[in-house]
C-alpha cells in the first residue's frame, strides 16, 4: 500500500511539473447533479489522484476487516506452535538431565499440543522412557519409529543402544546392519559395524567395509586411507606368524601397502621395513623408514633402521643414523638420535654437544638414561649417577613403551590392534596399549652402578647390548605380551653395563 501511494504521488508531481513548465495551467470543469465546478487542469489532476488514493485505502481497510477472523486463527496457531516448541525443548532438556518423570509429563503434553510434529514427539517419548528407566516403553517407542521412513534411522539407533545396554551384542549389530542398509546411512552405523569386525579380528571384512563406506561417502577419504593402512598393518601382523607358506608373502605386500598409504603409522612402517630387510630389499626398507621419519618420527623407526645392516662398524652405523636424523632435524626424536649416533661412534665430545639440544626437554626416564650414558662416556660418573637417580622416578615415554623388554616393536595382541585401527582411523593418533597398562618396556636406563662403592668396579662399556626390534619368532599365532608370564632368557647372566653404542657386527 505504501508503495502504491508513493507511485501516485510521484505521478502527480510529474504531471504538475509538466503543466508548470508549459506555462499553461489549463482548465477543467466538473458538472454533476446540477453542480458545476471550474478549476485548473493541475488542480483537477491532483484531486483525481487523491480520490484514487482514498479509494485504495478504503479497499485495503475493507479487506483487512474481512480477514480479521482468519488472521486471529493464524495468531492462535502460531502461539500454540510456540508453546509446543517450548514444551518439546523443556522435555528434551529434562530427558538429557535424567529427570524421567518430568520428561514423560512434558512428552504427553507435547503429544497433545504438537500433533503436526509426530517425529519429535516420538523421539521425546522414547528418551523420556529411557530417562525414567522404563526400558519396555522405550523399546516400544523406538520400534514404532521403524514404521516411518523419516524416523527409521533414529529407531534403529535407539534399539541398538538398548540392546547394548542389556548386553545383546548380536541384536545391536543387527540394528546397525539394517541402518547401514538404508539409502542414507549415518556414520554411527558404519562405526558400529567396523568395531564388530575389529573385535573379531576380521581385518579383510574391515577393509571391505571401509571401501564401501568411502564409495557411499559415509566417511571422508582421509579417514578411509588411515583405516585402510591400519587394517593392512594389523592383517600383516597376524599373517607374519601364520604357519601357512604363502602367508608371509601376503604379509609383506600388506605391510608395504600400509607404509605407502600412511607413512605416519609407525607400526606398519616398522613391519614393512623388517620384512623387506629379511627379503634382502634393504634399499626399499631404508626408503620406507626415511619417508616415515619425515612424516612422524618414532623411536621404533630408528631402531629398525639401525638393524637393517649388520655388516658395518660402529662408526659406519653412526654415520648412517646421522643421515636418518638429517631427514627431520628439528624433531625431538632427531635430536635424541644425534646423541645416540655420537655414543655409537664412541665420540663423547660430540655426544655431549648434541645432548645440549635436549636441555629444555622435560626429564623422562628415557632422557635421564640418555644423559647418564653421555655423562658416563665423558668420564663424569657422579653426574651419571645423578641422572640415573632422576630417571628412576621420572615418567616413562608413551612412544618408548611400544618396545617390549626384548626390543620387539608393536608386539600387540589382536585386541590392541583393534584399538590401534579404530583410534588411528578416526583421529590419526597412535595409542600405546602397553603404556596404558603400565607394562615393562625396553630398558630406558643403562645398567650403571649408582652406589659409590661400585665406582671403581664399574667398567666403561663401549659395546652395549644390541636389542632386536620386532623380529622375534613366536610359538603362538600372536606374540606374547610381557605381562603374560616370564620370558625365558636366551643368554646367561649379563654383566652390569652401560649401553652407549650398538655392538659392531662380527
Amino acid at each position: 500500500m505504501i508503495r502504491a501511494a508513493l507511485v501516485i504521488l510521484l505521478f502527480a508531481a510529474a504531471a504538475v511539473s509538466m503543466l508548470a513548465l508549459t506555462g499553461d495551467a489549463g482548465h477543467a470543469s466538473l458538472i454533476w447533479l446540477g453542480w458545476r465546478v471550474d478549476m485548473t487542469a493541475a488542480t483537477a489532476l491532483i484531486l483525481a489522484l487523491a480520490a484514487s488514493l482514498a479509494a485504495a485505502l478504503a479497499w485495503r481497510m475493507l479487506l483487512w476487516i474481512l480477514d480479521a477472523p482468519r488472521r486471529t486463527d493464524r495468531l492462535r496457531a502460531e502461539a500454540r506452535r510456540r508453546q509446543a516448541a517450548e514444551v518439546l525443548g523443556r522435555g528434551f532438556l529434562a530427558a538429557a538431565a535424567g529427570d524421567g518423570s518430568e520428561a514423560r509429563r512434558l512428552a504427553q503434553k507435547a503429544a497433545d499440543m504438537a500433533p503436526d510434529q509426530p517425529g519429535l514427539v516420538r523421539v521425546l517419548a522414547a528418551q523420556a522412557a529411557e530417562a525414567a528407566g522404563d526400558t519396555a516403553a522405550a523399546q516400544t517407542a523406538y520400534a514404532a519409529m521403524l514404521g516411518f521412513p523419516e524416523m527409521r534411522l533414529a529407531g534403529h539407533k535407539g534399539l541398538m543402544q538398548l540392546a547394548l545396554a542389556r548386553g545383546d551384542r548380536e541384536g545391536a549389530l543387527a540394528h546397525a546392519e539394517q541402518a547401514y542398509g538404508e539409502a542414507r546411512t549415518p556414520r554411527w552405523a558404519w562405526r558400529a559395524l567396523l568395531e564388530a569386525r575389529l573385535e573379531a579380528a576380521d581385518w579383510d571384512a574391515g577393509l571391505d567395509l571401509v571401501k564401501s563406506a568411502l564409495d557411499r561417502k559415509i566417511v571422508p577419504p582421509v579417514v578411509a586411507e588411515r583405516a585402510r593402512a591400519a587394517l593392512l598393518a594389523a592383517s600383516a601382523a597376524q599373517l607374519e606368524h601364520s604357519p601357512q607358506p604363502k602367508a608371509r608373502g601376503l604379509a609383506l605386500d600388506q605391510a608395504v601397502e600400509a607404509a605407502k598409504r600412511q607413512p605416519g603409522f609407525a607400526p606398519g612402517v616398522v613391519m614393512a621395513a623388517r620384512l623387506l630387510a629379511q627379503d634382502g630389499k634393504i634399499a626399499r626398507a631404508v626408503n620406507a623408514i626415511e619417508t616415515a621419519w619425515k612424516a612422524a618420527p618414532h623411536p621404533a623407526l630408528w631402531l629398525a633402521y639401525r638393524d637393517l645392516r649388520t655388516d658395518e662398524t660402529p662408526r659406519e652405523r653412526a654415520r648412517r643414523l646421522s643421515q636418518l636424523a638429517a631427514v627431520n632435524p628439528a624433531h625431538r626424536e632427531s635430536r635424541i638420535l644425534q646423541v645416540e649416533q655420537a655414543l655409537i661412534a664412541g665420540d663423547p665430545v660430540a655426544a655431549r654437544q648434541a645432548a645440549r639440544a635436549l636441555d629444555g626437554e622435560p626429564v623422562t626416564a628415557r632422557i635421564a638414561g640418555l644423559q647418564a650414558r653421555v655423562a658416563f662416556a665423558s668420564g663424569a660418573s657422579d653426574e651419571a649417577r645423578v641422572w640415573m637417580a632422576q630417571g628412576m622416578s621420572a615418567p616413562h615415554e608413551a612412544d618408548w613403551s611400544d618396545l617390549d623388554p626384548e626390543g620387539r616393536a608393536f608386539a600387540y595382541h589382536a585386541a590392541d590392534w583393534a584399538r590401534l585401527v579404530a583410534t588411528f582411523a578416526e583421529s590419526g593418533e597412535l595409542i600405546h596399549p602397553r603404556h596404558e597398562r603400565h607394562e615393562r618396556s625396553l630398558n630406558e636406563l643403562p645398567e650403571l652402578p649408582i652406589a659409590y662403592a661400585d665406582a671403581d668396579a664399574a667398567p666403561f662399556l663401549t659395546e652395549p647390548v644390541l636389542y632386536p626390534v620386532g623380529g622375534g619368532d613366536y610359538d603362538d599365532d600372536e606374540p606374547p605380551l610381557p605381562g603374560d608370564g616370564p620370558t625365558p632368557s636366551r643368554r646367561g647372566p649379563r654383566r652390569r653395563r652401560l649401553a652407549s653404542a650398538p655392538r659392531a657386527a662380527k
